[in-house]
């Protein structure tokens, strides 16, 4: 199984321009993903994230489980949100 991490980074590139345009909310060099199998929540987290092996696991699933069309706006991850929070203080830590 092969990486589509170009293909992912350039929406994630594309979302970033939309969220920009929609929403003041979400600072420079951040995007909004929507975290949550059932309840979506929305977190704002930096791009750099997009680098992380881990988090690409994490987009790839939701490339799988959505496709790339994300009708609330940002990038949808379904997975659980306390797994999420989990890889998400790791990754600040890095």
């Amino acid at each position: 199984m092969g990486f589509r991490l170009p293909s992912v980074i350039l929406h994630a590139k594309q979302v970033l321009k939309l969220q920009s345009r929609n929403q003041t909310d979400v600072p420079k060099g951040h995007i909004a993903v929507y975290v949550g199998e059932i309840q979506k929540t929305r977190f704002v987290v930096p791009i750099s994230y997009l680098n992380h092996p881990s988090f690409v696991d994490l987009l790839n699933l939701a490339e799988e489980e959505f496709g790339f069309n994300h009708p609330m706006g940002g990038l949808t991850i379904p997975c659980d949100e306390d797994a999420f929070l989990h890889l998400t203080t790791q990754l600040h830590g890095c």
